[in-house]
């Protein structure tokens, strides 16, 4: 990934990281991508897509979803951490290389037990709008 898409998703995993109370419940393991052994809990990127936006598409709408896990034995842990990346991204303005941010937005979140019932998820679907500079 390279271009608008890694600069957009750079920016969110800075901005968390940057965040004291995303810090202080995953003390800094927030991803770009999901490590392969990962130690919880933690953040991470799971899938980005974009799109054209705007009259003259110089502009880009992001679609990014943001996976929360958590391994404390029931979902509290997991909605904690959901609800500091949700207060830590919507509304945010961080910067991003090459691009304008014109809006970031949490559009979506959800928690819940995976299917082994050991780890909770939470996911948040983040809508960003960026354009040339």
């Amino acid at each position: 990934m390279s271009g608008p898409d890694a600069a957009i998703a750079a920016a969110v995993v800075e901005a968390l990281k940057a965040a004291p109370a995303v810090s202080a419940l995953v003390e800094g393991r927030v991803h770009i991508d999901a490590p392969r052994r990962p130690i919880y809990p933690c953040v991470s990127l799971s899938r980005q897509e974009s799109r054209p936006f705007g009259p003259e598409a110089d502009g880009l709408e992001h679609l990014l979803t943001v996976t929360c896990a958590s391994k404390f034995g029931g979902p509290e842990e997991a909605r904690a951490v959901t609800a500091a990346v949700r207060a830590a991204l919507h509304n945010a303005s961080p910067a991003v290389a090459g691009r304008r941010l014109v809006t970031l937005r949490v559009t979506y979140a959800d928690v819940f037990r995976a299917a082994d019932r050991e780890l909770s998820l939470g996911v948040l679907r983040v809508r960003a709008v960026t354009e040339s500079v």
